[in-house]
């Protein structure tokens, strides 16, 4: 049996698949300005949250252990992250972003701005609307 898509459901699921591709595309921008890969930008991003499991940033970006590991060696060379073992386990080591990382990831974000303007020409009830709908496509609570 065939599923028919409706048209209206087909032109959304396409622009969503343009929002995240020129996402994407101004994020590998924005890291490159920085001289980032954009794999070590997100990981510099996830450990300005905090340090992190080297096995739970590797679970985050759905990728091997070993390429996080890649990735924080490269970011510790530049003073942008460093390694330390876990106080509750010190068989886990933890990455954490140092005060230069969380500067520089910090710095990248706000250079994010592809959708800020169009964003801002929304209401906000308009943007509480949308944030609503994107959170329920996801199956977070509005």
């Amino acid at each position: 049996m065939t599923s028919r898509i409706d048209p209206l459901t087909l032109e959304v699921v396409e622009l969503i698949g343009t929002i995240v591709a020129r996402y994407h595309e101004e994020y590998e921008e924005a890291a490159a300005k920085h001289s980032l890969t954009g794999a070590q930008a997100r990981v510099l991003g996830l450990l300005t949250g905090g340090p992190t499991p080297m096995r739970r940033l590797a679970q985050q970006l759905k990728c091997e252990p070993s390429n996080v590991t890649g990735i924080v060696d490269r970011l510790e060379s530049r003073g942008l992250a460093e390694r330390r073992l876990d106080p509750a386990d010190r068989r886990v080591k933890l990455a954490a972003a140092t005060e230069a990382g969380r500067e520089t990831s910090e710095r990248l974000r706000g250079s994010l701005d592809f959708a800020r303007e169009p964003l801002a020409e929304l209401s906000d009830e308009d943007r509480t609307v949308l944030r609503d709908l994107l959170k329920r496509m996801l199956g977070t609570t509005p």
